[in-house]
């Protein structure tokens, strides 16, 4: 079980000492949040889960909104890295699961208004979220993601916003260091029962280091038909194209000397990747009475990403043409049984498939040369059944039942036979993920919860892609890859100390079997293995206080220990899990001389600031613990003034990063073949720009 630590102690000391005293003090009250409970809506205080929720507001007030990372870092259990890498895209973790991705997202589920943005076999990408136009962004982490399938190690839901009554037109413009150009417009409005948001945004840096400047515009929108009081209709489309990322590879610890430079490679070969995505999706929700409702969603969309890498004599191409669709139908109740009992309930199937074309072959300076080299088919496919039922035992209990039962398929067509090696192959998987949780309501303002769940997480088609024959990488389908499986237990308490603080704690322990780990990497391919047991364990502190009507603080702290439980290979017993920092601690003192507004309110004029600490312990690089990564602690401060202009607002913003100007690795690239593990961070670095919202 867990075991408490020094540090443990003096946050239990400071807590206790600290938050009494400030719950002393006269301040404006914090608003209740609704969330996803699972698949349940409800009251974040009541529902028996780590959720965490983050305001359009605190999304803005984080920088450019260019990446998903910088809103995230806030959030207990949650490690969110920015690689500075446009090539991969940012690196997040929950509870450690995701811990090892080397390019986008692994082992959490995304989904974005209501469409998943992950494919079923567990892959996602973080870059396609538009966050300019993202109205909220909720965290669920524990025992209650697993109802939400394959890989849900924790799930990240984000959510568009909604044309308000008015029609508004709305513009900003950024600038930074290292050549950092952002700009984004929107337009929102609504017709009679039909809304729209359309929003539309550019970004483009140099960067920092060399080769890694990039380029993007991204449009997303969402219109919403009210056919009737009890139907609404939504229609979501994005489209996201990066015509350039470069990519400046990892660094070893010699290299790192001088952060500013690319990896081994990365210029002489000129890698980089391109990247274009249309998606578009439509929902439907549905009362049938004040009891019963509806809600189905369908999906679909293409995906085309050309890389190019350091990889073979000169380097080496892999291009990839996706097509991804799919279709979700759930239906929500209520029913009482009596006056003291009462229970909501979710039924539902999720069936999303997604096929791909991968090719590649050899290129010279960034450039294609000669033929194919590999010509191949992937297909991964899911269907799902859940249910979650909600007991309201009386005042005082409730307890949370709930199961998803899985089944995903993958698949290989090699359609490259030249060198004598079929690779094709296929695999199925089928797992049955259980949920339980009970919450004693001690009071109206303290509420003490334990739940336990289990989940499983398949091979992506990336890791299924090669074998490790006797010692060399093949390209043949791996069908022996087993997905792995998770036990999870958690035991919170929320605590609503005063009307104006609260204070949320989690302690978990998670036992994964068979977890996926790389077995074998050169040149940028890499064969994958099962590893036997790993455990994770750690506690995690959330704490809000509205310490005047001009002044409020946010913190969070996390605490693990993640670890394999056995050998396996070159790796011994009690080794950590790479990429997942020890500690890891966010504080942030916010002032606004007018006051803040109520979440869902329009910001008070005026001007604020903040100043935010973010510090991380080291983390380890590879599975066998001889390479590391320093911890670090960073200070970044932000102003901002609000101004009346007749009817339109403007503000001005501007802030600074890295006070200190302290030299970090933000992010490893877990177990990299030539040792290239490191990721620099950026140094002292700047933002300024300014909003222009004009109702119409």
């Amino acid at each position: 079980m867990f075991k408490p630590t020094k540090m443990h102690a003096v946050s239990a000391a400071i807590l206790s000492l600290a938050v009494p005293a400030l719950a002393q003090v006269q301040a404006p009250t914090l608003a209740p949040v609704l969330v996803q409970g699972g698949r349940i809506e409800q009251q974040q205080f009541d529902a028996a889960a780590s959720i965490y929720s983050l305001d359009g507001e605190t999304i803005r007030s984080g920088g450019p909104q260019v990446n998903l990372s910088d809103a995230l870092s806030r959030v207990p259990g949650v490690v969110s890295l920015n690689r500075n890498n446009y090539a991969q895209d940012v690196q997040i973790s929950i509870r450690g699961f995701g811990s090892r991705a080397a390019f986008g997202l692994r082992g959490i589920r995304l989904i974005t208004d209501g469409i998943p943005a992950t494919t079923p076999d567990g892959q996602g990408q973080a870059s396609t979220v538009s966050l300019t136009s993202t109205d909220r962004i909720e965290v669920l982490s524990g025992p209650l993601a697993q109802l939400y399938g394959n890989a849900a190690g924790g799930v990240i839901q984000t959510f568009t916003r909604e044309a308000g009554a008015r029609p508004e037109g709305e513009m900003q413009l950024w600038t930074g260091s290292y050549g950092l150009q952002r700009s984004d417009w929107q337009a929102s409005g609504r017709s009679g029962a039909v809304g729209i948001v359309a929003d539309y945004s550019t970004f483009a840096i140099d960067s920092y280091r060399d080769n890694s400047a990039a380029k993007r515009t991204q449009f997303n929108s969402v219109i919403t038909y009210d056919a009737s009081p009890d139907t609404r209709f939504k229609l979501i489309a994005n489209v996201f194209d990066m015509p350039e990322a470069k990519d400046p590879l990892g660094l070893t610890q010699a290299q790192l000397a001088n952060p500013s430079s690319a990896g081994t490679n990365a210029v002489a070969r000129s890698t980089r990747k391109i990247v274009s995505q249309e998606q578009a999706g439509a929902t439907v929700e549905h009362r049938f009475s004040a009891d019963l409702r509806m809600q189905g969603r369908l999906y679909g969309g293409n995906r085309e990403n050309l890389q190019f890498q350091t990889s073979g004599t000169t380097g080496s191409w892999v291009g990839l043409d996706r097509n991804f669709h799919g279709a979700g139908l759930q239906l929500n109740g209520k029913q009482r049984m009596n006056a003291s009992m009462a229970f909501d309930w979710v039924l539902g199937m999720d069936k999303d498939n997604s096929g791909e074309r991968r090719q590649g072959g050899a290129a010279a300076l960034g450039q294609k040369t000669g033929g194919v080299t590999r010509n191949e088919m992937n297909w991964a496919s899911n269907q799902d059944y859940f249910g979650q039922i909600n007991w309201h035992l009386g005042e005082r209990w409730s307890l949370t039942t709930g199961v998803r039962q899985s089944t995903v398929r993958l698949k290989s067509q090699d359609d490259y036979l030249a060198d004598a090696k079929d690779g094709s192959g296929s695999v199925k998987y089928s797992a049955t993920s259980p949920v339980l949780g009970l919450t004693w309501h001690a009071s109206d303002t303290l509420n003490l919860y334990i739940n336990q769940g289990r989940g499983f997480e398949t091979p992506t088609l990336a890791e299924a892609a090669y074998t490790n024959v006797s010692g060399a990488i093949q390209p043949l389908f791996n069908p022996n890859l087993r997905a792995s499986t998770s036990r999870h237990l958690e035991v919170g308490s929320k605590w609503a100390i005063s009307p104006s603080s609260r204070l949320d704690v989690a302690v978990f322990q998670i036992k994964t079997a068979d977890e996926i780990v790389v077995d074998l990497s050169v040149s940028g391919q890499s064969a994958f293995r099962n590893a036997t047991e790993t455990q994770r364990q750690g506690l995690e502190l959330a704490w809000r206080q509205q310490l005047s009507s001009q002044w409020r603080t946010v913190a969070s702290a996390t605490v693990m220990n993640a670890t394999y439980e056995r050998a396996f290979g070159t790796v011994s017993a009690g080794k950590q899990l790479p990429g997942v920092p020890a500690r890891q601690l966010f504080a942030s003192v916010q002032w606004a001389r007018q006051g803040f507004a109520a979440v869902g309110q329009k910001p008070v004029l005026g001007p604020q600031a903040s100043l935010d600490w973010l510090a991380r312990s080291s983390v380890w690089a590879n599975d066998t613990n001889t390479a590391q990564a320093a911890g670090y602690g960073l200070l970044n401060a932000k102003v901002r003034q609000r101004y009346q202009v007749g009817s339109a607002r403007l503000d001005v913003f501007a802030g600074i990063d890295n006070l200190a100007n302290r030299r970090t690795v933000g992010s490893v690239i877990v177990n990299q073949a030539s040792s290239q593990f490191f990721e620099p961070g950026l140094p002292r670095n700047w933002t300024a720009g300014m909003q222009f919202q004009q109702p119409f």
